[in-house]
Order: C-alpha cells, then structure tokens, then sequence
C-alpha cells in the first residue's frame, strides 16, 4: 500500500475537503502505516476525508479494520470519511460486508 498523495494539507487549503489517494494492497502488513497516514490527514483535516481507492488492488479484514477505526475517529472529531472510486472487486468486499451501508461511497 502507498499514500500517492494527500491534498490539501496546507493551512490555506484546510476548508475544503482532504484527498487521500491510495495504491497497491491494503492488507495485514501495510494497515499499520495506512492507519498513521490516515490519522495523519485526520489532523489536517475539517470537514471532509476523502479516501480514494481507485488504486487499491487488494484489501483485507485488516484493511477494513483500519478504514471502520478512521471513519469512527473521524466521526468524532466532525469528521465526514467518504470513500471514492473503489474498484469493483473492492466494491463487492464493501457490499457483502454491508459496510457499504456504513461508509460511504462517492462515485
């Protein structure tokens, strides 16, 4: 897993939503830096965490676990966590395991 590239991050950009594009595998070896990248963001973050998966090829229980952890983080700072552009094999993983009724997905 890698963190292509959040943004905005600077002071200015902080009103508008945050952009967290990912890639590669999500699993049991890479959700411990995904989980410190995304409470990263979190704290240059206002309203909107936007976490976009168009890149991700692979995700686990413990992927899940860590994008469940941040949305509820996120949740309680006011915090929106909203994924985007998942693929459709991570779509499927989303629905059978209803947490696509809990996280949502934009486009």
């Amino acid at each position: 897993m890698a963190v292509i590239d959040t943004s905005p991050l600077s002071e200015a950009g902080r009103s508008g939503p945050t952009t967290v594009h990912l890639s590669g595998d999500i699993d049991v070896f890479s959700s411990p830096e995904l989980h410190g990248q995304l409470l990263s963001a979190l704290e240059h973050c206002t309203s909107l965490l936007i976490v976009d998966l168009s890149e991700v090829t692979f995700c686990d229980a413990g992927g899940l676990r860590v994008l469940v952890g941040i949305q509820q983080r996120a949740l309680a700072q006011g915090i929106l966590l909203a994924l985007t552009a998942p693929r459709p094999n991570m779509s499927r993983l989303l629905h059978i395991t209803g947490l696509d009724r809990s996280l949502p997905v934009m486009g």
